[in-house]
């Protein structure tokens, strides 16, 4: 069962049923809350109508992911009852159907969000951008990916794997948007080429919104199996994002300058438990680096021949061969067998 129903009010049913039929899922309605408790744990998503809101969390069914309360213009009496069911949100249906259009799109998606890997140079310099559209164009050969940018002083993600010509949706339309934004909008909406999407600006005017990366960043990951996001080492917001992402890979070079000023930026991070350094070769060894930053090599990266002309033919850095895709393939690998 895809969506269950709770409710006896003619107008919620109206407003609801039409909407999964547009979205394709199946709706299960059910009036008497009793009944309903039997396929409490089995749909993928449980609307409780305001009407019967209060009654139902009297029941106390057990508390599970995927339970919204919705109604047009419900009471103060729905959100005391949304919070003892322990409900995701309350959907006012008066407002528009947008953040439950979202909720029926996601149906049906990978049950489990796709994991978020942040990558930021320790120093300037150190090829950060470049490894982070490599691991996202590796795993976009395998699974859907997204390759996320947020350095508004960057390139473009989207000329370094050669989609800046592609149709979709940009940073700065994100921004114009409200509420929940659904996995698959997303996906089908941003610049793609086959299984790799990018998420970048268009213009060169640019800002980092951070209210629409909050919202971005978990529909990407019920979006995508993998997400890659390139973040700007002198930024304001890096500690948030990188406390958003499941894993975080800090690029450095092997030299005296370039581990001094990772240790900075490492300092600065918080967390530390989900960080590993991928090392450039700089004459230091792994041992050093550790010691210097306190985070644990996870990959050394040696230097790519032909990286800018693979670039400027719209290829993108990885190539069949070579440390990019030796270092993908040990830091991803792992990650895709999981999935499958």
């Amino acid at each position: 069962m895809a969506v269950l129903l709770l409710t006896s009010s003619a107008a919620v049913h109206d407003s609801v049923v039409p909407l999964c039929a547009a979205a394709g899922v199946e709706a299960s309605v059910c009036r008497e809350p009793v009944l309903a408790l039997a396929a409490w744990g089995a749909a993928e998503l449980v609307l409780v109508g305001d009407d019967l809101a209060a009654a139902v969390a009297e029941l106390g069914p057990a508390r599970r992911e995927g339970v919204h309360v919705v109604g047009a213009a419900p009471p103060d009496a729905a959100f005391r009852a949304a919070v003892r069911l322990g409900a995701g949100s309350v959907l006012d249906l008066a407002v528009g159907p947008g953040a439950l259009v979202g909720l029926l799109s996601d149906l049906g998606e990978q049950g489990a969000p796709g994991r978020v890997v942040g990558v930021v140079g320790g120093a300037g310099g150190s090829g950060s951008t470049t490894l982070a559209c490599a691991l996202a164009q590796w795993y976009a050969a395998r699974s859907p990916s997204l390759l996320v940018d947020a350095d508004p002083l960057g390139p473009g993600l989207d000329r370094l794997v050669g989609i800046e010509d592609a149709p979709g949706v940009r940073w700065e339309a994100l921004e114009d948007t409200a509420g929940r934004l659904g996995a698959r909008e997303l996906r089908e909406g941003v610049p793609r080429r086959d299984h790799l999407g990018v998420l970048t600006w268009s213009g060169l005017r640019r800002r980092l919104d951070l209210p629409t990366v909050r919202r971005v960043l978990p529909a990407a990951a019920r979006g995508h199996a993998l997400v890659v996001v390139d973040l700007a080492r002198q930024s304001a917001v890096l500690g948030e994002l990188a406390d958003r992402c499941d894993d975080l890979l800090v690029v450095t070079p092997a030299t005296v300058q370039g581990l001094a000023a990772t240790a900075r930026l490492v300092t600065d991070l918080g967390r530390r438990d989900r960080a590993g350094l991928v090392v450039r070769p700089g004459g230091l060894s792994d041992a050093d680096a550790e010691q210097v930053t306190g985070l644990p090599v996870v990959a050394v990266l040696g230097d790519q021949r032909g990286v800018a002309g693979a670039v400027d033919r719209g290829h993108g850095p990885l190539t069949a061969r070579g440390p990019l895709a030796r270092v993908a393939r040990d830091l991803l690998g792992r990650r895709l067998a999981e999935a499958a």
